[in-house]
C-alpha cells in the first residue's frame, strides 16, 4: 500500500494541533481500507480491537433496544473518529456502525489510544469534545422518539441530514448519501408505510423529492417549520 500523505490529516480536529512530523509517527501505525456501501464495519457488543477515522464517506451508527429493535441513531461525517471504545472506557463498540455510502477509514489498535490521548496535543480534548457531541445527538434522537408526534419526528430525522451532508443543488438541498425509506423508518422508530406516506404527501406539497436512495429538500423553511424546530 501506498504510504498514506500527511494532508490527509492535517486540519481535523483531532489533529489540528500536530505539527507534520508528529502526524507522520500517527499515520506510520495506521491502516488504510475501504468498504462497499451497507458493510458492517464492527457490531456492538463485539470486542473493540482498533478504533477508526472515517476519512471519506457516509456512516450510520445502529442501536439495538432492549426489545430487539435496531435504531439509526445518528450519521458520522467525514474527517471523524469512531469506534471510540476506550474514550468510554469500555472493552466493547457501544453500537453497530455500518457504511451508508462507499467509505474510506484509517484505524488503529486501541492499545495505542493511551499513547494517542497522552502524547499529542489536543487529540484527547478534541476527541472527548467529539464524543460529547455525539452523545448529545444520541440523546436528541431518542428524546424525539419518545415525546414527538410522528411527522415531526422523520421531519427533524431528514432534516438533520440535509444539515450533516446536504449538498447545494438547483433543487435543493440534496442529502449526500444513499438513504431509503427503511433507513428513515429505522431512524424514527415508526412504520415503512407511515414513512412512504408522509414521503409522498411531501413531495406532492414541493417541500422534498424522494427516489429510490435519494432525497432532496426542495423547501428547507417548510421542513424546519415541520419539525417543530421553530416552536
Amino acid at each position: 500500500m501506498a504510504k498514506l500523505d500527511e494532508s490527509l490529516l492535517t486540519g481535523l480536529p483531532p489533529f489540528s494541533m500536530l505539527n507534520r512530523a508528529q502526524i507522520r509517527e500517527i499515520l506510520d501505525h495506521a491502516v488504510s481500507r475501504r468498504y462497499d456501501e451497507g458493510t458492517t464495519i464492527f457490531h456492538e457488543g463485539a470486542e473493540a480491537e482498533r478504533f477508526f477515522l472515517l476519512l471519506d464517506g457516509y456512516l450510520r451508527v445502529v442501536r439495538t433496544t432492549p426489545g430487539g429493535d435496531q435504531i439509526i441513531v445518528l450519521h458520522i461525517s467525514p474527517g471523524q473518529l469512531f469506534g471510540i471504545a476506550p474514550a468510554l472506557q469500555r472493552d466493547t463498540y457501544p453500537a453497530t456502525s455500518i457504511a451508508a455510502a462507499e467509505s474510506i477509514a484509517l484505524s488503529w489498535p486501541v492499545s495505542l489510544w493511551p499513547d494517542f490521548t497522552a502524547k499529542y496535543p489536543g487529540f484527547a480534548t478534541e476527541s472527548y469534545k467529539t464524543l460529547g457531541q455525539r452523545l448529545g445527538q444520541i440523546q436528541e434522537t431518542l428524546t424525539e422518539m419518545a415525546t414527538q408526534a410522528v411527522e415531526k419526528r422523520v421531519a427533524s430525522a431528514v432534516l438533520r441530514m440535509a444539515n450533516q451532508s446536504g449538498i447545494k443543488t438547483e433543487n435543493g438541498i440534496e442529502i449526500a448519501f444513499p438513504v431509503t425509506r427503511q433507513n428513515i423508518s429505522d431512524m424514527t422508530g415508526t412504520t415503512l408505510h407511515t414513512v412512504s406516506r408522509l414521503l409522498s404527501a411531501w413531495q406532492k406539497d414541493g417541500i422534498v423529492e424522494s427516489t429510490r436512495k435519494h432525497i432532496v429538500v426542495t423547501d428547507p423553511h417548510r421542513l424546519v417549520i415541520l419539525s417543530g424546530a421553530q416552536d
